[in-house]
């Protein structure tokens, strides 16, 4: 009999989250699927075309039934709106669960912000008996704290104990990284044995090189260090951009940053543009498809990758370093902690402690002034890396495996 596996995720296609690749891999495993998800919104908080609050709540992705639910949007992406945005969905899909067929093996929470977002997961998985399973690749409460500033003791006091009760409350933990892992562990009392370590993936798509003659046109002849994904306070995009004009002015005179996404700080950042007066070595070029990133890749001399300093986000490694060493190209980074680690191990380009201006600056002087060839050599080192540490069909299998007998694999 074909397993069958009930996966619950805020965010779901059309919007771009690797759950969808997952999902599509499940399917091609021979795995049947029912999504459990909500009204895309993401990341501007605005309805994706064809949807509304009244729906649709019921549709296919490939065979996969998708169940949607309920939600506030995050329009404006005030704090107000992120957390009814955060509440709203789990309390409507909490009362949704009734909808849902049945008959599945395991459920698999992909748990991005909020950790409420794994509770009807787990009221499901208790109601009839099977495993949860949560994939953590937003710790909590501390991924609350880089987005919203909690600052009363009771409410961050409350954020704790929600958080360790609903970790606890699942059979499964996934972590991205052995850090993170040893924090759950700690946190929720389970073993090594129900707290697997499996980083994420990147879609073998990121390995392409797409030559795009218009982006070429655009923006050749410059030294084009690109950054894919959400703007959030998580990421310190500002100190990338400030680290940039201070690079400029200590001789990479052809140095051009390219964001290629959106998301909460765009306003904010535009603005530091403005105020440092580096409109001309600062692009914003918007959200693209996924499968649109490698025509950016592929352009890019040096690909940044950024964290701000909170301890609690070196736990794990950002999903967008699996990308970004794919693509073969140089990777800088400026964070701490585990991403850190794996940009030194990779021996991919420069790491810097994060949000430190002037270490980044020189990083990127550096890389600017390296030769062609100890460049490609850089990106070559990604490559293997990428091979040897985030092949889809590896550690996709390892998920299937864990989320269904309990092992690794």
């Amino acid at each position: 009999m074909r397993k069958r596996i009930l996966v619950v995720t805020q965010h779901f296609w059309p919007e771009n989250f690797r759950i969808n690749d997952i999902v599509e891999g499940f399917l091609s495993d021979g795995i049947e699927v029912d999504v459990l998800c909500g009204l895309p919104n993401y990341p501007k908080g605005e309805w994706f075309d064809g949807y509304d609050a009244h729906g649709p709540f019921e549709e296919h992705f490939r065979t996969a039934q998708v169940f949607r639910c309920r939600e506030v949007p995050r329009k404006g992406n005030t704090s107000v709106r992120i957390f009814l945005n955060y509440v709203s969905w789990p309390w409507n899909a909490r009362w949704a669960l009734n909808r849902l067929p049945g008959g599945y093996d395991a459920v698999f929470c992909f748990n991005t912000s909020p950790v409420l977002m794994c509770w009807p997961a787990v009221v499901y998985a208790r109601r009839h008996h099977i495993p949860c399973v949560n994939y953590v690749l937003d710790i909590w409460p501390e991924n609350l704290y880089s987005v919203l500033p909690v600052k009363n003791k009771f409410l961050r006091s409350v954020a704790q104990g929600v958080s360790d009760w609903l970790y606890r409350r699942c059979d499964r933990l996934i972590a991205m990284s052995e850090p993170l892992q040893k924090r759950l562990c700690e946190r929720t009392g389970k073993t090594t044995a129900d707290v697997a370590v499996i980083p994420q993936y990147c879609e073998d798509f990121y390995a392409e090189s797409i030559e795009d003659a218009a982006l070429a046109e655009r923006f050749g002849g410059r030294f084009n260090l690109v950054f894919t994904g959400t703007f959030t306070p998580a990421q310190s995009l500002d100190t990338v951009i400030r680290a940039v004009c201070r690079a400029r002015s200590l001789g990479a005179a052809d140095l051009h940053l390219l964001l290629v996404g959106d998301g909460m700080s765009r306003e904010d950042l535009a603005r530091l543009v403005d105020e440092l007066g580096a409109g001309d070595c600062v692009t914003f070029y918007g959200s693209v498809p996924a499968k649109d990133i490698p025509r950016f890749t592929a352009l890019a001399d040096a690909l940044i990758v950024s964290l701000s300093d909170s301890p609690d986000l070196g736990l794990t490694v950002p999903a967008k370093v699996a990308s970004y060493m794919a693509a073969g190209k140089p990777v800088i980074a400026s964070m701490d902690g585990a991403g850190f680690e794996a940009i030194r191990a990779a021996g991919c380009g420069p790491a810097c402690p994060a949000c430190d201006v002037d270490a980044l600056a020189d990083s990127l002087v550096r890389l600017y002034r390296a030769s062609p060839e100890e460049r490609a050599r850089l990106g070559a080192n990604a490559r293997a890396y990428y091979l040897a540490h985030y092949r889809r069909s590896i550690l996709l299998k390892r998920l299937e495996t864990f989320i269904l007998d309990g092992t690794v694999g």
